[in-house]
């Protein structure tokens, strides 16, 4: 940082701490210090659940790939199903929700380890999952389950889990007219914004009090948006000013991986090397898709290995993992996805001292061995091995033992026989024999390693 940036970024602290306002300009928002709680909770889970979820064809764009892009396959599959004049909001009332146990949903979550949770309250779609005043009918109160399911999902959450609470929200709207309208006026006009995207953004702010809101959807520039007012009341004035995490998807003129509280930069982002701001990795089991489908076979999705991995290279270069699964349109998480969710949680019921709360180590990925990422709290430092060794010794490049060195095993009693790689540094660790039904985990085993540099 040079000298002049270096006095400018003093200079704006020293003026938000002496008035305690945050100013709608960037170099003011983007100094608000992360709430610690998002830091340390590392895992989170997603749910993309809107009406896509009743066609569950394809991807949670379904009405986009059907009626905008005119897909074959899309075209086709409403050709076979349904009948000539059927349209998208027809869906509507299919969208029923009849098996939604909120409380279930948030006994799984509290299973999975996952320390916070996104909901979709609208997607690109605008329907609403609680009853928005400017989505008359096209939500979930007014048509289909005719419940509140972010408020009932609010309470069970808060009431029966430690699990944080927040919501994902689109700003755009696909076939809004009035957002069609403002593009067509090259965004010079704000008639969606002022009538339904403002009134909603403070709606769900002030009666659902989430904190975290993920924003998506930053097709226009951040004038159009008011995303920078909006920031500036929800870190000043809202009533979650204290405690909100926001994300990096609030204009699509320079704000995606460069502004906001946490860059999620892209769908699926894992940089594989340290950041030097924090982010996250938002991604799906569901390889193709955020929202529920059902024209998939087991292959694809993520299996467990797959997602320890993700979960050890995100958080040891020093980002979050955001792990998504679709409900089904009846309310339902499927088996697959329940499973992975609980395979989670096991791995976490070990591991998570690895995980919660940790920082980023000197080194992430080993130097000699690519299969260990490391993470480290307080003195000690984790080495997450991600495939048991071929042989009963696992060499480890990166760190610098002494005579004190201690090497443990997450799950395991007693220690293991350790002996220093070579001159230059690295340690050679003894794997002992052990039954696979004692193994402390069945994926990913970490070794707690103290006293070294």
């Amino acid at each position: 940082m040079d000298i002049v940036r270096f006095i400018f970024t003093i200079s704006l602290l020293t003026l938000v701490h002496a008035y305690g306002r945050y100013q709608p300009t960037w170099e003011s928002l983007d100094s608000r210090p992360l709430p610690s709680w998002y830091d340390e909770a590392k895992f989170g889970i997603f749910m993309h659940w809107g009406v896509y979820s009743v066609p569950s064809f394809g991807t949670e764009w379904f009405w986009y790939r059907w009626k905008h892009d005119k897909a074959p396959s899309f075209v086709e599959f409403m050709k076979n199903n349904y009948p000539p004049n059927f349209e998208y909001a027809d869906f509507g009332p299919m969208f029923r929700a009849e098996f939604f146990d909120p409380e279930a949903w948030a006994d799984l979550l509290t299973k999975s380890g996952a320390r916070y949770y996104i909901l979709t309250s609208k997607h690109h779609e605008g329907w609403t999952n609680w009853r928005s005043n400017v989505s008359w009918n096209w939500n979930s109160v007014d048509n289909g389950p005719h419940r509140d399911l972010v408020g009932e999902l609010a309470t069970a959450i808060r009431s029966k889990t430690n699990v944080t609470f927040g919501l994902y929200h689109s700003l755009y709207e696909w076939f809004n007219p009035l957002y069609l309208k403002d593009v067509a006026n090259n965004f010079q006009t704000q008639d969606y914004v002022k009538e339904v995207l403002m009134p909603e953004l403070y709606d769900l702010i002030n009666t659902y009090k989430p904190d975290y809101l993920w924003s998506d959807g930053e097709s226009g520039p951040d004038t159009y948006w008011q995303s920078r007012e909006f920031l500036a009341w929800l870190y000043n004035d809202s009533p979650v000013k204290d405690t909100v995490v926001t994300n990096d998807r609030w204009c699509n003129n320079g704000c995606v991986c460069h502004h906001g509280g946490v860059y999620t930069c892209n769908d699926r982002y894992n940089p594989g090397k340290l950041q030097n701001h924090k982010w996250e990795n938002a991604l799906t089991v569901d390889k193709g898709s955020w929202g529920y489908r059902r024209d998939v076979d087991i292959n694809s999705y993520l299996e467990i290995n797959e997602l320890l991995f993700e979960l050890a290279s995100t958080v040891s270069c020093g980002g979050n993992m955001l792990l998504n699964v679709g409900p089904t349109a009846d309310g339902r998480i499927i088996p697959a996805f329940e499973e992975r969710l609980l395979q989670m949680g096991e791995w976490l019921s070990v591991n998570g001292e690895a995980i919660y709360s940790t920082k980023p180590w000197r080194a992430q990925n080993d130097t000699v061995n690519k299969h260990v990422w490391y993470t480290s709290k307080a003195d000690a430092v984790y080495a997450i091995v991600l495939e048991w060794p071929d042989t009963d010794e696992l060499t480890l490049g990166a760190p610098i033992s002494s005579n004190s060195t201690l090497v443990t095993m997450l799950g395991y009693e007693g220690k293991f026989v350790w002996k220093p790689a070579s001159d230059k540094g690295g340690i050679m660790v003894h794997f002992p024999a052990i039954a696979v039904n004692q193994l402390p985990s069945k994926w990913a085993w970490v070794l707690k390693l103290e006293n070294i540099k």
